[in-house]
This record gives C-alpha cells, structure tokens and sequence, in this order.
C-alpha cells in the first residue's frame, strides 16, 4: 500500500544514503526507515554489526537495504554513491570525549577533513545533505564564566541554548577536548558556505545527548579493553562489573538526555518535510534534545543505580567514587557547565517535542545493557587473562 504525506498525495519511495549508518544512531534510523518508509536506504561504514539484523535476506525489506564497507577518507565509491541518492544523511564522526583529548588529530580530521568530500559531492550533484553536528559545538556557556553565586546564573539567557542566537565559546587551545567542537563547527560553517554561494540544499541536526540500546560499548566486551566511551556507558559498564560509578571532578557537570526513538523520529520529520515541503527544512539548524530530562553526572549516577537494582540480582553495595578529570581523562581536559537546547526553531518548523522521561528512558537502556553484556563480563571477570 502507498505511503501518504499529510495532504494525502502518494510519497515518492526515495534513496537515501546513511555515512556512518551502521552506528549507534544510523541503526536506530535504518529500523524506522524500513519499517516505516518505502525508501531505500545505501548504507557506508567500516562495521555493519549493529544492523545485522536488518540485513539478513529473509527481511520483507531485502531489497531495500544494500550495505557497503567503506572508510569515507579514501574510497572512490563514496562520490557515486552520494551523487546516486536522492539525500545523503552524514553520521560519520570520532564522538568519543576521551579520544578529543589522546586522538586530536583524528578526531579533526575525521569531523571536518573527511566530511568536506561529502559536503562537495551533494553540491556538485545538487542533492540534498542532512549533516549530524553536536550541540558540543556551543562550548561552554556565558553563565559559566559568572561567579557561582551570581543572580544571573538563574537566567535562561544565560544558559539556554539557542541556534540563531547563542554564541559558541570554547576553552583554550592547548584544551584539546574542543577539538572535536572547533572541528565540527567548522564543518558547519563549510555547510551554511555552501548553501550561500552555491545553492547546497542543507539541514544540520545538533543532539543533545541521545541515549538508548546500542550506544557506544562496554571496554573489552564489544570494544577496546582500555577505551573510555560516553558517560552513560561509563556508568553501565560500572554497574555491570559492580564497581563503583566514577563522577569526573565530583559529577557537578549538567546535561540533558534524549530517548534514541524520539530522536530519530525528529530525523525522519526531516526527510519527509525535506521532500513535501523543503523550505521548512532548508537553510536550518535543528537542536534536538530534551530540556525537561537534566540532571547532574552525580544525579544521573545515582539514578542509574536505583533503576538498576530494580533489574539485576547482583546490585548491592553499588556506589560512586570522585576522580579527577585529569586522571580520568588525561592532560587537557575540558567541559561545560550545563547543555540545555532551545526548542523553538524545531517546535515551529517541524512540531515536534520529545516524549520519553529521563527514568523510562534509562530503564529501556540499562536493561538492554544487562541483558546484552551481563554474562559476558561475568566471563571476561572470571578469566582477567583471556
């Protein structure tokens, strides 16, 4: 049966290719868009196991999925495939803190290098790009540099962050945890060049800490032994070994947390509103987030530990312990106070306000991750030498 749009005409089945889409986020994204769409979906990455099982020839969707193994910074194919597509959605990203910090170079190369080919061929082909930023590329707020006690710390101006209006202010150079920041801005900048000079039909999505089932990875299980992932995997795989939950400088920091499936859903608005009606999507630059889930790192540690004695047997004496961010996370650290997105651009151009609480959410994640690795690291902890 045809799909239709809001004023009921047929929706065009569209190809769509997915850089980076057999991550965290692009296989959240190639679920809903097989379930829900006709469209076809041309995905490139280095690993597909996140979407293996989207993959398999018995799916209804077979022939819609086609994946492709591809390091972006040196295949040819990358430009026949992007100029073969209807839109081209660009995940590609290094988006690890602790790699901004021991990976600069890679991680610059990575978000601002090796994304310039893919902005380049969507102009010259005259195709349209949705371009996945961060909302890291805001830095630190103007509340932040106010002394603690400060009235106008209360102020919203001061901390709310807004995409036509809110500066973006980062540490000092020798602070290489903005790397990622700088780089990511400076691919934005290229992004909104292009669409000035050159026509490059345009929408940049900057999350706000997107969280659920398959992010990241659990060190030594599905990832490097020693690797630091984000902070919510941090803590689960914390819980998981029955250590303490380490809070980086005493866990003041602030941020909000998003549900993956919401999230995508503003994605897919996206591709659809590109397609019936472009303009409102064309030119903007969409925080995506959820303002009413903030908390501390130590009340979201705290929080995770409560959900998670409700889901596992082995969760008692589960605590927090402090730790430098120097020693957590090596020399040159540096981090924001709090990340609070604005939400009237999206609300106004597309309609849409997340649903899921911060507790629902972290229910839904902490049990995957128990599920998912539980015996695992129960193994890897009874044979350290394996």
């Amino acid at each position: 049966m045809a799909r239709l749009d809001l004023d009921g005409k047929e929706i065009t089945p569209r190809t769509i290719c997915l850089i980076g889409g057999g991550g965290f986020i692009g296989s959240h994204l190639c679920e809903l868009l097989m379930a829900h769409t006709h469209h076809c979906a041309i995905v490139i990455d280095v690993s597909s196991e996140k979407i293996t099982h989207l993959l398999e020839k018995t799916c209804s969707w077979s022939n819609r999925i086609e994946f492709h193994k591809i390091n972006i910074k040196n295949d040819s194919r990358l430009e026949t495939l992007i100029k073969s597509s209807d839109l081209t959605i660009n995940l590609a990203a290094i988006c690890t803190p602790a790699d901004y910090n021991t990976r600069p170079l890679d991680t610059i190369y990575s978000n601002f290098l090796d994304a310039i080919p893919v902005v380049k061929y969507c102009a010259e082909s005259n195709k349209r790009l949705i371009h996945f930023s961060t909302c890291e590329v805001y830095g630190k707020t103007i509340g932040s540099f106010l002394p603690p006690d400060h009235i106008l710390r209360q102020d919203p101006n001061f901390y709310i962050l807004k995409e036509d209006l809110s500066p973006c202010i980062f540490g000092p150079v020798e602070k290489q945890r903005w790397s990622y920041a700088c780089a990511k801005q400076m691919i934005e900048r290229l992004i909104y060049a292009e669409g000035v000079e050159h026509g490059l039909k345009f929408t940049i999505i900057r999350p706000f800490n997107w969280i659920g089932p398959r992010m990241d990875f659990i060190p030594g299980i599905d990832g490097p032994t020693e690797g630091i992932p984000r902070v919510l995997a941090c803590f689960s795989n914390n819980l998981l070994r029955g250590e303490p939950l380490k809070l980086v400088d005493g866990g003041k920091s602030q941020r909000t947390f998003c549900y993956i499936k919401d999230a995508i859903e503003a994605v897919l608005l996206m591709t659809r509103i590109s397609q019936e009606n472009p303009e409102r999507a064309n030119g903007q630059i969409f925080n995506v987030g959820n303002p009413n889930n903030e908390v501390t790192m130590k009340q979201l540690a705290e929080l995770m530990i409560e959900i998670y004695g409700k889901i596992s047997v082995d969760s008692s004496n589960l605590t927090t312990v402090d730790v430098s961010s120097k020693d957590f996370y090596g020399v040159g650290y540096d981090d924001s106070d709090k990340r609070i997105p604005d939400m009237t651009i999206i609300n106004r151009q597309l309609g849409w306000n997340p649903k899921t609480p911060l507790q629902d959410l972290l229910e839904v994640t902490l049990t995957y991750q128990q599920q998912t690795y539980s015996q695992s690291i129960k193994k890897a902890m009874s044979n350290p030498t394996c």
